[in-house]
């Protein structure tokens, strides 16, 4: 019975929480669209793990929510200012906070945890926040072609993260509110090519 319960929860996306700030229709789903994404610190203290990570939520956003992800950065060490100023450059309207934990290979998979949080550049004020966490095998024939493309830009080393990253990092960011795009912004999405 033991082994059967381990065999389902493998494999397994847990988001445990997902909040939007009361006030997001009035505040910020017109005004907060154009985004940088930021993984900080990097999983395992690795280049190409955060690379990795912050490719798969910037083409994961562009193509599954309405905003517009126009920067992705992977940082080292705690950061220093968690408004993240210093990304909030022109354009950019949010950041998207990803700090990983606890990634390890394990096995023939991998298990790793997100606290994901989209900050608005304005002031800084929280506009969504998640967590989550999960174990997922390696080699998984549904994300072979997503395996290879990321390898590909990234080396091999990132091979048997994409898919444990992919479907945790997918089932977290499913859970961002929309914002509403004006037509121009809409042509700037098309534009993006994601």
């Amino acid at each position: 019975m033991l082994v059967l319960g381990l065999a389902l929860l493998a494999g397994c996306a847990t988001v445990k929480s997902s909040r939007v700030r009361p006030d997001y229709e009035t505040t910020d789903k017109t005004r907060v669209k154009r985004l940088a994404v930021v993984v900080q610190p990097m999983p395992d203290n690795r280049q190409q793990l955060g690379d990795l990570w912050s490719l798969i939520a910037r083409r994961h956003v562009n193509q599954n929510r309405l905003f517009l992800v126009k920067a992705n950065f992977a940082r080292s060490g705690a950061p220093e200012d968690t408004t993240f100023k210093d990304l909030c450059v022109e354009g950019i309207e949010g950041v998207l906070w990803l700090v990983p934990e606890s990634v390890k290979l394990v096995g023939k998979g991998v298990e790793a945890g997100v606290k994901a949080q989209l900050v608005r550049c304005s002031d800084g004020g929280e506009i969504w926040a998640a967590e989550a966490a999960g174990s997922w095998n390696s080699e998984d024939k549904r994300y072979a072609a997503l395996t290879e493309q990321y390898t590909g830009e990234l080396g091999a080393e990132a091979g048997p993260y994409v898919a444990p990253s992919f479907r945790l990092l997918s089932a977290t960011l499913d859970t961002l509110p929309n914002p509403v795009l004006n037509d121009e912004d809409t042509n700037e999405k098309i534009e993006l090519g994601e």
